[in-house]
């Protein structure tokens, strides 16, 4: 028994598969599904799931990757008192973040468009995300993002918004 223990043990280590070495770099392609809660003027507050797709490309510098990011969510919500609704949102995002193998940890900031029954507005996003490749093609990921905007469509209403998104990726 002495003997036994240390052996499976050795064998379970050498057979056991390396780590592996990620490579972040390349295109990607995928979808995703979120929840938004969105702060507008007055009572003008709603929450709503959202779902999207979102294409990318990333380089990987060893340590540091970095990319960019074209996302496209429909919002399709209505908010109350009278503060209209909020049917898109896109995002062009750049990505900055640390290489930890098969997981990698960002942050992202950029440029963001709302179209809106009030009409639509530009405005900025940025927020934080971890991502992890299941294998060289998938990858699945987080990210809480916050979304402003200022005086939307011919109002002076400000739209703030925060959505936690669950994404799927296939690398190319």
């Amino acid at each position: 028994m002495k003997l036994l223990v240390p052996a499976v043990t050795s064998i379970a280590l050498l057979g056991a598969p390396a780590a592996m070495a990620a490579d972040w770099t390349g295109p990607y392609a995928g979808f995703g599904i979120g929840h938004a809660d969105v702060d507008g003027p007055g009572a003008a507050d709603g929450k709503e799931t959202t779902f999207g797709g979102h294409i990318g490309y990333d380089y990987d510098f060893g340590d540091f990757v970095v990319g960019g990011e074209l996302e496209v969510n429909r919002v399709d919500l209505a908010l109350p008192a009278g503060g209209g609704t909020i049917d898109n949102v896109a995002n062009l995002k750049l990505k900055g973040g640390y290489d930890f193998g098969p997981a990698l940890g960002y942050a992202v900031v950029g440029g963001s468009r709302a179209f809106t029954s009030l009409g639509n507005d530009t405005g900025f996003v940025y927020g934080l995300g971890v991502a992890y490749q299941v294998n060289e093609q998938f990858t699945v990921s987080g990210e809480v993002l916050q979304h402003k905007f200022d005086n939307v469509g011919t109002t002076t209403s400000d739209y703030d918004s925060t959505s936690v998104n669950l994404r799927a990726s296939f690398r190319f």
